[in-house]
């Protein structure tokens, strides 16, 4: 099997009809990984159409690639790198600064620990527990400490990582995160949390990988934790911006550190700064989340940009799973799951530390 991954033909940088056929072709992937994301028993588990798209296209990149033209690799490309990056924008719409106030600051606190903390131990202990590289230990820790693939997308871009590393931080939000949306109910109405229901709100929703699944978790709760737990979440993903920004300048900074520390080497090359330390697609983002605390958009057009911006974050998953490759994976795989196990444990003991701590303080 091979291991190196989908590249794109060699393309004079408009769309060749391979390009626009590629598209076409991920883009009814997408369709068809939709529907079966819609299927109850899948619904029920809470997997996002991304991960159903990440899990499928890595089937098809695995087993049936040779049955695609290599002209279309440009279209899987495109949809992989830039229609992500326009994905990860639009996705700004789903959040809004009068739900994060509503949650005061026990909720901002809640969320802003998590994430830090989260992405800290995360990349300690990939890089220096677990041997991983840095964008593998960096990606498992975005899924788990921001909003579960969406933000492993969101780092990819700005990394420029490989493919498989993406599938690997996904396939540690879907095994946990699936773990925590039937675990997390179980325990607290076995009274083990010791939580009330804000807590319980503040726990699941700060902790817990996937929007979906936090939702599906705390309806089990009440109608209340829901709530809380959804506006808790949405602001973790707010935080994706600020961490975004971060990261680039760190990244950049690594660069021309290595660049300066050896000029000649054969990779110098490629470890030169990028132009653009900060992922535009970032401050697009927070603009998105303006206009919709703004509501200068009516509610059925922000209804129908989020269907269309889900979709597009399909087409991208499903793209990245098709440039994936399986025995690339098997290399780094037990220890980037490893790290999600590590990550796991600390997001339930210390979540719990964490989320007892903020209710003292601001309850």
């Amino acid at each position: 099997m091979s291991t190196a991954p989908l590249t794109a033909a060699p393309s004079d940088g408009s769309f060749t009809r391979g390009q626009v056929n590629g598209v076409l072709f991920v883009a009814l992937f997408a369709a068809a990984v939709t529907r079966i994301a819609a299927i109850p028993a899948i619904a029920g588990l809470g997997l996002s159409p991304l991960i159903v798209g990440i899990v499928a296209g890595a089937i098809y990149g695995n087993v049936l690639r040779d049955g695609m033209p290599a002209s279309w690799a440009a279209g899987v490309n495109f949809s992989a790198r830039k229609l992500l990056r326009i994905a990860v924008a639009f996705f700004g719409l789903r959040v809004s600064l009068q739900e994060i106030a509503q949650v005061g600051l026990p909720g901002l606190a809640e969320s802003v620990l998590i994430v830090v903390s989260t992405l800290v131990i995360g990349t300690w202990a990939g890089m220096k527990i677990m041997k991983l590289d840095r964008d593998t230990a960096l990606l498992t820790a975005a899924g788990s400490a921001i909003c579960g693939a969406a933000a492993v997308l969101a780092f990819e871009s700005t990394l420029q990582s490989k493919p498989h590393k993406s599938a690997m931080a996904v396939g540690s939000v879907v095994l946990f995160g699936t773990l925590s949306m039937f675990l997390y109910p179980v325990l607290f109405n076995a009274g083990w949390l010791h939580l009330d229901t804000v807590g319980a709100g503040l726990f699941f929703g700060g902790t817990i990988h996937e929007v979906a699944q936090v939702v599906g978790a705390a309806s089990n709760v009440s109608p209340e934790a829901t709530h809380i737990a959804t506006i808790v979440k949405m602001t973790r993903v707010m935080l994706l911006v600020p961490v975004l920004l971060v990261v680039g300048v760190w990244v950049n900074r690594s660069a021309r550190r290595e660049a300066a520390a050896n000029p000649a080497s054969p990779g110098s090359q490629s470890n030169a700064p990028r132009k653009l330390a900060i992922p535009w697609f970032a401050l697009g983002f927070l603009g998105f989340v303006v206009i919709n605390s703004l509501h200068v958009l009516p509610e059925t057009a922000t209804s129908t940009l989020n269907t269309l911006d889900t979709f597009a974050l399909t087409m991208a998953m499903t793209a990245l799973g098709i440039e994936t490759r399986i025995s690339q994976i098997r290399q780094a795989g037990p220890r980037a799951l490893t790290t999600g196990l590590i990550l796991y444990v600390w997001l339930v003991a210390g979540g719990l530390g964490i989320t007892w701590a903020v209710q003292h303080l601001f309850g």
